[in-house]
């Protein structure tokens, strides 16, 4: 399965979207795949919370390239938490073949190195 056969909810332009201000938020996440573990998240939410996230992200995205301006609004805050929990969950989309937030920040220590991560209660398949 593609990454992009597993969004249940964003479109294409919305995962791209996402992708590119999940990497403007924290450089070098889009290696993961974030726009996949953001969609399971929307998936989740009620539909208030959905539509309030959708709206925020199809608000930044025009600013993707000079964030700063939008910095101190809650569109900003919003999305930056998704970006945040989709990169140091040390979330790695299926099918992608890079190394995730924890061997970059070098969070390391004999349980969590045992650890094999399983999305599939967020409706993420292998």
């Amino acid at each position: 399965m593609s990454a992009a056969s597993a969004l249940r909810v964003l479109d294409e332009p919305g995962a791209a979207a996402v992708r590119e201000l999940c990497d403007a938020l924290v450089p070098g996440s889009s290696r993961v795949a974030p726009e996949i573990y953001v969609d399971a998240l929307l998936v989740e939410m009620d539909e208030g919370e959905r539509s309030t996230a959708l709206a925020a992200i199809e608000s930044l995205a025009p600013d993707v390239g000079d964030l700063g301006v939008r910095a101190g609004s809650a569109e900003f805050a919003l999305v930056r938490a998704l970006a945040c929990e989709a990169f140091y969950s040390d979330f790695v989309a299926p099918g992608v073949s890079a190394a995730g937030a924890w061997s970059e920040i070098d969070f390391s220590f004999p349980l969590a190195d045992r650890v094999a991560k399983d999305w599939s209660f967020m409706g993420i398949e292998r």
